[in-house]
């Protein structure tokens, strides 16, 4: 069965119309695949051992034209609720969640005949850069298990480079779907924020989380993009705007293309074999056609990690006040009283690092505090956005790496939050700005794969997978 799960999403999607392989056969194969790598990569919390009757239920129904995915095996971030199926969010304090409604992006996929077979492993709440702080334990690189997958979605890109799923649903936060979709050698895209719905997306920092696609290639990325967007009217932040084809890819070359370099995203800081081979796809887009120009986000580098740090992690505080032993969740056992109910729950059910993110946000939304720290940090928020609307006024396009260094060992920067923090450098502004980015391989270096990321103007997700289809061939 390794042609069927070395298969891209597409080419399988076209075996499956064809009638050349079942769905049940095809879940199976993904099945053995995870009962096989599981034990050393961990890119699951649970595993949806019904995946096989739902293939056979689709297999007698026969094929459907018109359902985009139909029989294709896809794994879901474990942030995102399905119905009848654990949802845990990688935290104790949702360990026995079982949600009774889908979220919208799983109703999607189901809709499009995917078969969903599994929950991906995640840093707790979605807080975090190398999924290490999961309470289900760490997932491990499939290139090399002694290094981290990235995060918050590294169980979602390990399963997709594992060859467990064809797709995944991840969530980006401040880089979570592009940051391990290049650590992990696959194709991570966040679209615009607004233009998939967050209803049922369990909330770290609701202006800036969006869900978006993991998979092999820049086409699959776009084939599960154009199932997964459009408006819902359950989510005040879901966009109206009509949804584009995403599917268009008749450019082979990038002539006419204007690609804006940041010149911070390559300056000092940036790892030298990562940036030989950022150098080396930079020559590569000149060669296709394109002008790179350079550009300036003078505060997006400067500015955007403690910007980023007190927005999300004073939204984290105001969304996981919920969780606090009484209506749902973990519940501390024999509390001696209210206080002790909800000091309890709280400080057994959440990890080190949300407790951390939690008691920072509530210091920086306190009274006194709140003018110093986030009402300025939403003004260079707004500085950050106008940096990238001044490049982008002058290209279609920018042009940067995702992560200053490979893959890293599992443990070595765990005990450092700063230094973990700092690994976000060139992801976390295009979430303050709210603007699309795709990830996508563009070399190695030490033997680990290096993702670069394509930036683009609002709703404009199909320029930028035009542009990264080419430069990833």
């Amino acid at each position: 069965m390794s042609d069927l799960i070395q298969a891209s999403l597409a080419e399988i999607r076209a075996r499956l119309a064809g009638g050349d392989v079942s769905a049940e056969a095809v879940a199976k194969a993904c099945l053995d695949r995870i009962a096989e790598t599981e034990p050393s990569i961990h890119a699951l919390i649970t595993v949806r051992e019904q995946a096989l009757e739902e293939a056979r239920a689709l297999d007698a129904q026969g094929p459907d034209a018109s359902k985009p995915l139909w029989g294709v095996p896809v794994t879901v971030k474990d942030a995102i609720v399905t119905k009848g199926t654990r949802t845990t969010a990688g935290s104790k304090i949702l360990g026995g969640f079982n949600p009774f409604y889908d979220a919208f992006v799983v109703e999607r996929l189901k809709e499009a005949g995917a078969v969903i077979i599994g929950k991906n492993n995640m840093d707790e709440f979605a807080m975090g850069s190398s999924t290490e702080n999961s309470a289900f334990g760490p997932t491990r690189n499939p290139r090399d298990p002694e290094r981290i997958p990235g995060g918050s979605s590294g169980g979602s890109a390990a399963s997709v480079a594992a060859n467990q799923c064809y797709a995944s649903l991840g969530t980006d936060t401040g880089g979570s779907i592009r940051q391990p979709a290049a650590l992990c050698g696959c194709v991570g895209l966040k679209p615009t924020y607004g233009r998939v719905s967050r209803y049922g997306v369990i909330a770290y920092g609701s202006s800036l989380d969006q869900v978006g696609p993991l998979t092999r290639t820049v086409e699959d990325a776009a084939l599960v993009l154009s199932v997964i967007a459009g408006h819902d009217k359950r989510d005040s932040t879901s966009s109206p705007r009509p949804v584009d084809g995403y599917a268009d890819f008749s450019r082979s070359d990038l002539k006419g293309v204007r690609l804006g370099v940041p010149r911070e995203f390559m300056a000092e800081g940036l790892d030298g074999p990562v940036a030989k081979a950022c150098q080396d796809a930079l020559a590569r887009a000149r060669d296709l056609g394109a002008e790179l120009v350079d550009v300036s986000l003078p505060h997006a580098t400067r500015h955007a990690i403690a910007a980023y740090y007190i927005v999300a992690m004073a939204e984290a505080s105001s969304n996981l006040s919920r969780f606090d032993g009484v209506r749902y969740g973990y519940r501390a056992a024999e509390p001696k009283n209210l206080d002790d109910l909800y000091c309890r729950s709280r400080s057994e059910g959440f990890g080190q690092e949300v407790q951390r993110r939690i008691l920072l946000g509530t210091y920086v939304l306190s009274a006194g505090y709140y003018d110093a720290y986030y009402k300025k940090a939403a003004q260079v928020r707004r500085l950050i956005r106008q940096d990238y609307l001044n490049a982008l006024g002058s290209c279609d396009a920018l042009f940067g790496p995702v992560s200053p260094v490979t893959a890293w060992k599992l443990g070595s920067i765990i005990d450092d939050p700063l230094k973990m923090y700092l690994m976000d450098i060139y992801t976390v502004s295009l979430n303050l700005a709210g603007l699309p980015g795709l990830s996508f391989p563009v070399g190695e270096a030490d033997g680990l794969p290096v993702g670069m990321q394509l930036i683009g103007k609002d709703f404009d997700e199909a320029g930028i997978l035009g542009i990264g289809n080419v430069l990833s061939k």
